[in-house]
């Protein structure tokens, strides 16, 4: 049976699948393949019920829930840290909300934190490798960073204004949860709980084997220096990448409940993460 996997072409989701994809986690009789684009696209692609599995943020699962379910492995969570934003000078955070950001996607999970941090800001929509020379060249007063920009933005001179993740654990007491992995329910439940597994497995499966998955990662890492790359993927895969547990589950809820409350998200969801 074939099965596609689809994430994005980052250093961290590189690393999560390095198990998978160099034949280090066995399959059996599954033949996997990976698809590679921005999440964004992934988000989008997901309504159309498009992979078996794929990587989503998590702004966009209650626009996908009827068609899947999520993984409760392979997710990014930044505990204390997430997205940010940065400007041409030092700002302070209350001035994000009169003025012009650019942002990677309106279905991100950053773009729903920036809307519950400001949701009076002005937006605009640019890929998200773009939005650091955005900011530098003036036609944005900031932008909201995601990605490797996150720890490589001084070096055009930029200054960091918020870390959404930071602001959403001192408003909640919990992690930020950005990006996750679903799984399409017309598989079955237990096809879909195998491919949890798969995906739990290749993630400990790198993490054992991390100086190996950390040199594949790199050939994803756009240039970026190798000691970065290394901080950049110890930030989003670790332990809660294994398993987010009991507080991970909270904190997407949380998340997704907040953003109904605040008409950013249209209707209301119970998230459904498979148990396997």
């Amino acid at each position: 049976m074939k099965i596609t996997i689809a994430h994005s072409p980052d250093s961290d989701d590189a690393f999560m699948f390095y198990g998978l994809a160099r034949g280090g986690v066995a399959t059996g009789e599954l033949e996997v393949s990976h698809v590679l684009t921005d999440i964004e696209t992934l988000n989008r692609h997901a309504q159309e019920g498009r992979h078996e599995v794929t990587a989503i943020s998590f702004h966009a699962y209650p626009f996908v829930a009827d068609r899947y379910a999520l993984m409760p492995c392979g997710g990014s969570i930044g505990d204390g840290y997430g997205p940010l934003l940065v400007a041409r000078e030092a700002l302070d955070p209350a001035e994000a909300r009169r003025r012009r950001i650019a942002v990677p996607g309106e279905r991100t999970t950053a773009f729903l934190a920036l809307k519950l941090f400001a949701p009076e800001a002005e937006t605009y929509v640019v890929p998200f490798d773009t939005i650091l020379d955005e900011v530098e060249q003036g036609r944005a007063d900031l932008g909201l960073v995601i990605h490797e920009g996150q720890l490589t933005f001084r070096g055009q001179g930029l200054h960091k204004v918020v870390d959404l993740g930071a602001w959403w654990k001192g408003e909640t007491g919990l992690p930020l949860p950005l990006g996750g992995n679903a799984v399409r329910r017309d598989l079955g439940d237990e096809l879909m709980k195998r491919l949890t597994r798969l995906v739990r497995d290749t993630v400990s499966y790198s993490l054992a084997h991390r100086p190996e998955a950390l040199q594949y990662a790199l050939g994803f890492a756009r240039g970026m220096d190798p000691a970065v790359a290394d901080r950049f993927v110890g930030m989003w895969v670790n332990d809660m990448t294994v398993d987010c547990g009991p507080r991970g589950r909270e904190a997407v809820q949380t998340l997704l409940d907040r953003g109904h409350a605040a008409g950013i998200i249209p209707r209301a969801v119970r998230v459904d993460f498979v148990d396997a």
